[in-house]
């Protein structure tokens, strides 16, 4: 054996400290990749995100979304421009990293969702939990005035559970073919189908249900319905004139549906009871509609806002919403009466078509005049002592509300939609500079960044929901695509739901700390706009994200308008619903839910 040197001796220490030194530089390494969750591959995990909602998806589904995109029809999720999960989120936050980051990507918050169950007699998917509260309906002492029709919504713990999917659900038809058919599998109630079968509200063909047109006033088709009633009323103006409609107890909404050929936007509106489905028919078929019913408290909306009303009653609550000099439409047995009192006050109009269906249009007096000049102060004129003004959850009125004085009637559209109007809560000249202000800003945004930015496929988008609509500019600038949009004025927000009318949209009063009066899965686009941060001051971000994920239907998108700090709050949140997430300018955070439920 050789005998070492004194130099190799030397040089022995020196070697043996270099190993140690890098051995241990290696494990600190390997430590640091193992337990910092940040340094995995984003792309990896994203990937296996992805597998898990494919998994989740039924097989039909996914068959069905091939056969759309194959026909060209739109709508399809095979259209939609993806959030590219798989290039990672600095691909997919390329506009926020531009323009100097969008807060990072933050991981998924730890949230263990839960399926809802609602319990028995409510369908879990069809869920809606202020109106499905099952304990407080069997609690109360009378329904006699359509009590258990009304909102009962849970207290706290608020739900927080996901609804799910129904089977074989696929993407709606697209619009505007969704009008006159839709998928049985995405609303599969067949009830309706039997039960008025006698007056084309709709019918079963193969996977869809088909509405013919037909309805209890129209049996014969609604175009010659709504035709028929300008006949006899031709100052009623269609599209011009006339803009906005409540329609009461609406059945599908095919009035509602067949007015938007003439340029008219309709509130339909009925109560989620017996006639199995209605209003979900009604919006996955693209048209507006609204769970709601005349009980013991006023409807969400306020004073003077409709060009029209369509049948329904009471009368004092339809008299409160309808605009002085606008039109209240009945058709049904009751018109045939020749009662004088039916005739004192309001314009009167009847008629008989060829098949033999009446209708009888009145024409509300544009002032006070007629009623102060009454024999008999019966029902009396509202007065300040009656109370506030504002509908949310307030007793309906025994008054007859008194007409704006100053009122007058909008201009025809589509100068309405543009112009200022005095007749609001707050008419001073700030309001009409932040009138202003919003519907130049609107008008950018869409045009420079929604359009052109976002990953959302406008073109397979119908129903909208502006969460926080201010003086409806977000709408105002959307008016020239195939859409509508439910403009919703959150209580505790500056009351601006009659700018919103009078410009001749739509929209209610609702507090988000509750559920909305729709169905889960109908609407293709929720925006909020600066109101996370009031809104968690009241309730958990949790509660808000679930709910938002029972009004969304998969496949489509979610947009927040806001601070950094209360996106790096809700990025997470919907990360972990599964949702593929992208920053833009820093301000927007656009989401995009998928078919993932807990459990699959």
């Amino acid at each position: 054996m050789a005998v070492p040197t004194s130099d190799q001796r030397k040089r022995r220490p020196f070697l043996l400290s270099l190993s140690l030194f890098l051995l241990v530089s290696a494990l600190l390494a390997l430590a640091f990749l193992f337990l910092d969750p940040s340094a995995q591959s984003l792309s990896s995990a994203d990937a296996t995100e992805k597998a898990e909602e494919t998994a989740s998806r039924p097989d039909d589904t996914a068959a069905a979304v091939n056969a759309d995109a194959a026909a060209g029809e739109g709508g399809g999720s095979s259209e939609s421009p993806r959030l590219d999960a798989d290039k990672g989120a600095a691909a997919t936050e390329g506009v926020a990293d531009d323009d100097g980051g969008g807060g990072g990507d933050e991981p998924a918050a730890k949230v263990r969702w839960e399926t809802c169950r609602p319990g028995r007699g409510v369908s879990a998917a069809d869920y809606i939990p202020c109106l499905d509260n099952m304990r407080a309906i069997k609690a109360l002492r009378s329904r006699r005035h359509m009590e258990h029709r009304e909102r009962h919504c849970p207290v706290a713990p608020r739900p927080r559970c996901l609804v799910r999917v129904p089977s074989g659900y696929r993407s709606p038809v697209p619009w505007p073919r969704s009008r006159d058919m839709i998928w049985y599998n995405n609303v599969p109630h067949p009830k309706l189908v039997e039960y008025k079968k006698d007056q084309n509200w709709v019918t079963k063909s193969g996977d869809y249900l088909v509405f013919p047109g037909g309805g209890t006033q129209f049996k014969t088709g609604v175009t010659r319905y709504i035709q028929f009633i300008e006949q006899i009323m031709p100052t009623i103006q269609w599209g011009t004139h006339t803009k906005t409609v409540l329609d009461v107890g609406c059945g599908v909404a095919s009035f509602g549906g067949y007015l938007l050929d003439r340029n008219v936007i309709t509130m339909s509106f009925a109560p989620k009871d017996e006639h199995e489905a209605q209003i979900q028919f009604a919006l996955e078929r693209g048209i507006p509609a609204f769970l709601a019913v005349i009980g013991t408290q006023k409807l969400p909306f306020p004073d003077e806002a409709f060009d029209v009303v369509h049948c329904g009653k009471p009368l004092l609550e339809l008299n409160r919403v309808l605009r002085p000099g606008g039109y209240y439409i009945w058709s049904a047995t009751p018109v045939y009466r020749q009662e004088k009192r039916d005739q004192d006050d309001w314009n009167v109009v009847k008629s008989e078509d060829s098949n033999g269906i009446g209708v009888v249009v009145y024409q509300k007096p544009a002032s006070n005049s007629c009623y102060l000049e009454r024999r008999t102060n019966e029902p009396p004129m509202c007065s300040k002592k009656d109370g506030p003004r504002f509908p949310w959850y307030a007793p309906l009125d025994t008054c007859i509300s008194s007409s704006i004085e100053k009122s007058s009637w909008p201009l025809p559209w589509p100068e309405r939609l543009n112009a200022r109007y005095l007749n609001v809560p707050d008419d001073s000249s700030s309001t009409d500079e932040k009138f202003d202000v919003d519907t130049k800003y609107w008008k950018h945004a869409i045009s420079e960044i929604y359009y052109n930015d976002f990953p959302v496929n406008w073109s397979s988008t119908r129903n909208v929901m502006d969460m926080n609509a201010g003086y409806g500019g977000f709408a105002a600038a959307l008016v020239d695509k195939p859409l509508w949009v439910m403009n919703v004025v959150p209580v505790g927000q500056p009351d601006t739901l009659p700018v919103i009318f009078n410009r001749g949209l739509i929209g209610v009063y609702h507090d988000w700390c509750e559920s909305f009066n729709t169905y889960p899965r109908t609407y293709d686009l929720l925006h909020m706009s600066y109101l996370l941060g009031s809104l968690t001051n009241r309730c958990d971000i949790m509660e808000v994200a679930a709910e938002i994920d029972r009004i969304l239907r998969p496949d489509r998108w979610f947009v927040l308008r806001d601070t950094t700090e209360m996106i790096k709050k809700m990025r997470p949140v919907l990360k972990s619903l599964h949702y593929e997430t992208v920053v833009v300018k820093q301000q927007f955070l656009v989401a995009k839910k998928g078919f993932w439920r807990p459990g699959k």
